[in-house]
């Protein structure tokens, strides 16, 4: 191990209870945020640096992170996007070829704050019971009052607008100028391999910040929508919500994932809610309702779409479904060309599954390009 002797540090909870571990690396600190697990075995990177878990703790029940490093390819935005992380063991030492850092060095040219030693077994299993909440790591271990002062402050994720944190300032581009689609995305925590799928696909991608309005995204003369993924509370994405009217109205092709999914359902008057721990890993069984398929999926979301509000609602009808707990996975319109999932089919830790999907968003683009 690198560091001889190593910092103790404290987990506390927003209800007071405390887990003790120590520090990665050579350093003081403390980072608030909501606490949230993730059951993936690899990934790790690709985790820490999606925009969709903005503002969050995360602890990673694998039992070592960081064991095959750090590639600079693998990320999904730009900076690491977790506000702390918290691990069982931590691996100094990698072994990867390509890989061309350590997750500690990664981790600090971030400067993000890290606690391993962790009862991660334990923690995970309180969470489960008594559900997300907000958290602080910190290596001011003998001043457990003065955090709780300061957690207590900490807003709820329940109402968060987060999009504005993490969406680009600037629109961009992504592919080919001359390919044969071209697609609107509404940046509202997009990840780059979403757009590399896209392109792959023969999409030309214009992304839009997310406060852009329909008329200006529709002036670039578009085929297709896309709204992305993102982190926080779907509801008071009010703009987000009024562009998905507007391309719906139109019936222009629309194609949501995860918070873009949310914000599809909401834009027809079909309620969230905040779920009680999440789904998050990449071993998530999704059957598609349509096919009678099953998928195994990536997921990432503390939120969900109410199944008994989109099940009310005529013009709208449920495609996918969780198999572990059957909330909404997916869903379509009826007489509209709009369709959205809640899961991540851009990620393939294994099975790729659901890139069919980006080839239905494309089969819909042609229908109206014919």
């Amino acid at each position: 191990m690198k560091y001889h002797v190593r910092k103790k540090a404290i987990l506390l909870l927003e209800d007071g209870t405390i887990f003790h571990g120590k520090v990665v690396g050579d350093r003081d600190g403390t980072s608030f945020g909501e606490v949230c697990f993730n059951t993936g075995m690899t990934g790790y990177q690709e985790i820490f640096t999606d925009p969709s878990y903005y503002g969050q703790l995360m602890i990673t029940t694998n039992a070592h992170i960081g064991n095959y490093g750090t590639f600079s390819e693998e990320v999904e935005s730009e900076d690491i996007k977790i506000a702390g992380l918290i691990c069982k063991n931590f691996s100094y030492n990698y072994s990867r070829e390509r890989s061309d850092l350590s997750l500690e060095d990664f981790l600090t040219n971030n400067n993000l704050l890290a606690i391993s030693d962790v009862d991660t077994r334990a923690l995970v299993s309180y969470i489960r019971k008594h559900g997300a909440m907000n958290a602080v790591i910190s290596t001011r271990i003998d001043e457990v009052e003065a955090l709780k002062k300061e957690l207590a402050a900490i807003p709820s994720m329940k109402g968060l607008e987060l999009a504005s944190k993490v969406s680009t300032k600037e629109t961009y581009f992504v592919g080919e100028e001359d390919a044969e689609f071209k697609v609107a995305a509404l940046d509202i925590g997009i990840k780059k391999n979403i757009l590399r799928n896209l392109a792959k696909k023969g999409c030309y991608i214009n992304v839009f910040p997310y406060d852009t309005s329909f008329e200006e995204m529709e002036s670039w003369n578009p085929d297709g929508y896309f709204l992305s993924n993102g982190p926080g509370d779907p509801e008071p994405l009010t703009n987000a919500i009024d562009v998905a009217k507007k391309i719906i109205e139109k019936d222009k092709p629309l194609f949501g994932i995860c918070l873009g999914h949310q914000i599809i359902a909401l834009a027809n008057g079909i309620d969230t809610f905040k779920m009680h721990h999440g789904h998050r890993g990449i071993n998530h069984p999704i059957k598609n309702l349509l096919t009678g398929k099953g998928e195994i999926t990536s997921q990432n979301h503390g939120f969900a779409v109410s199944k008994e509000s989109l099940e009310a609602n005529p013009e709208v009808e449920i495609t996918h479904i969780h198999l572990n707990d059957q909330t909404v996975a997916g869903l379509q319109m009826k007489n509209k060309n709009c369709f959205s999932v809640q899961y991540h089919p851009e990620a393939g830790p294994g099975p790729n599954d659901a890139l069919y999907l980006f080839d239905q968003f494309i089969e819909n683009m042609k229908k109206v390009t014919a």
